[in-house]
Parts: C-alpha cells; sequence; structure tokens
C-alpha cells in the first residue's frame, strides 16, 4: 500500500492509485489525486463530474453509464471524456474503488467506451 498526505493526514491507496479507504475521501483528497492523475487544478464541471459519480455509486453500486453522467450534471455529452480523457480517472478522483469488469477501450486516445465482457 502507497500513502498519500492531504493536509497533514496520511491517506491509503493501492498500486494502481485507488483510495484503500473511501471514507477518506473529501475534495482536498480529489485534487491530490487529481494532480497524482496529471489532470491538474479540479474545475466546477470536473468536480460536478466526481461528485455526481460518487453518489450514483453509493446509490447503485455500479459504474453510470457516461452520457447519463453528463445529462445529470448539466453538460454536453461525452463531458467525462472532454473533462477526464480516459472515465477511470475521473472514477479514480472520485474515490470509488476499482470495479472487476469495467474497462474502457479507445482507438484514438480521446475518446472511451465502456469495453463489453461476454457472460
Amino acid at each position: 500500500m502507497q500513502e498519500i498526505t492531504v493536509a497533514g493526514k496520511n491517506i491509503g491507496i493501492d498500486e494502481e492509485g485507488y483510495l484503500v479507504n473511501q471514507d477518506d475521501w473529501n475534495l482536498d483528497v480529489a485534487r491530490e489525486l487529481a494532480k497524482r492523475a496529471e489532470i491538474g487544478e479540479l474545475d466546477d464541471e470536473q468536480i460536478a463530474i466526481i461528485e455526481f459519480m460518487r453518489n450514483y455509486y453509493h446509490k447503485f453500486n455500479a459504474f453510470p453509464i457516461l452520457n447519463y453522467v453528463c445529462r445529470h450534471v448539466g453538460q454536453p455529452k461525452k463531458c467525462v471524456n472532454r473533462e477526464f480523457i480516459d472515465p477511470m480517472k475521473a472514477w479514480k478522483i472520485a474515490g470509488l474503488p476499482k470495479l472487476e469488469g469495467v474497462h474502457f477501450v479507445t482507438v484514438d486516445g480521446k475518446n472511451y467506451i465502456m469495453e463489453d465482457f461476454p457472460g
């Protein structure tokens, strides 16, 4: 386990950068995770996306459809791709756990879609 320090508190992250304890998450932690993901400073649109993702996950225990996120935060389609490039970066910054079976692929490095797994 690795650690990041935010406001004098050590926060555990796993080898892929996901929070070990979701309860450690707050906006300061999100800002530090964004820096580690090479996103830079979070703007209001990005914060709206990650907060929506957190709320959706806590309600449904699932990854939301990306256009659903954008519609509910009042942003254009593909807002997650535009704001974070890779949707999993947004998920990590939101302090949510890695979900098995959720994987995104891209052909052009700019637009990601969720890959369907047979089963």
